[in-house]
């Protein structure tokens, strides 16, 4: 396969690199003991599927209206399904759900509106599925922060309650400025764009013939529509953990002020 100069041979080598790649990811992080192991040859083995899935059907995708707002909405449930997991410790944590939608959609939604992304499919499903993937990530991030620091910080929230803080505003106490740090990485790559990387937007402009100043653009776009995303996803999530609607499976909520209350008679 060749794009403007830039070849990527799929065939035995590249198995082999890949196959090379993934052991060499597994082993370390094994021999670190990072415990992530498993999960990297895991990980790889579904990014080939799925990747060769949406090779084969991403032509029919984006011909059709009604196939890419389908391709889209299950963008969206694979991402909250992904983030509920990985915030509860276990699926069907559907909460995560809302701060990936609200964080998306308004996003994808006014770009397409004004035009600066053409209303079709082959434009709009990258697209989405950038800023979803990104809000997924600050979901994730921001809702597992949270919720381990409810968990590890119990007592100060019970401290706070006893205070006569609320319930909501005991828990982002505690657990808000933690949870904030899952923009670090979004807010790293924008600091450094071009100095430290060229991420994929701007890469892909190029290798499809655009000129130098219309990748930095799309670029620009990309990763300052991030920005907004994962801000708002963060936001969200970190009011949904405040409130009880995110926990891990095994953790109940702090006790309320009443609760509190009680047990110090």
């Amino acid at each position: 396969m060749t794009v403007s100069g830039a070849s990527v041979t799929a065939g035995p080598r590249l198995a082999v690199v890949l196959l090379v790649l993934t052991v060499v990811a597994a082993a370390v992080a094994g021999f670190g003991r990072l415990g992530h192991a498993r999960q990297i040859g895991v990980a790889a083995v579904r990014a080939a599927g799925q990747l060769a899935a949406v090779s084969l059907l991403i032509g029919a995708i984006v011909a059709s209206a009604w196939f890419t707002a389908g391709f889209v909405v299950v963008m969206g449930v694979v991402a909250a399904w992904t983030s509920g997991r990985r915030i509860t410790g276990r699926g069907g944590q559907w909460w995560a759900a809302l701060p990936i939608a609200v964080g998306s959609v308004p996003v994808v939604v006014v770009v397409v509106a004004v035009g600066l992304v053409p209303a079709r499919g082959i434009a709009v499903v990258p697209v989405a599925g950038i800023l979803i993937g990104g809000a997924m990530t600050a979901t994730s991030l921001a809702g597992r922060r949270a919720v381990d620091e409810l968990s590890a910080r119990r007592g100060e929230v019970e401290a706070a309650l006893a205070l006569g803080l609320s319930d909501r505003d005991a828990a982002l106490e505690i657990c808000r400025p933690a949870a904030g740090q899952a923009l670090v990485p979004a807010l790293d790559q924008t600091r450094t764009v071009g100095l430290v990387t060229l991420p994929g937007a701007f890469v892909g402009v190029l290798l499809g013939g655009g000129s130098p100043l219309a990748a930095g653009a799309a670029q620009l776009f990309v990763l300052v529509g991030l920005l907004a995303v994962e801000a708002i996803a963060v936001v969200v999530t970190v009011e949904l953990a405040a409130r009880g609607r995110l926990r891990r499976s095994t953790a109940g909520p702090p006790r309320s002020r009443r609760r509190y209350a009680g047990s110090v008679q």
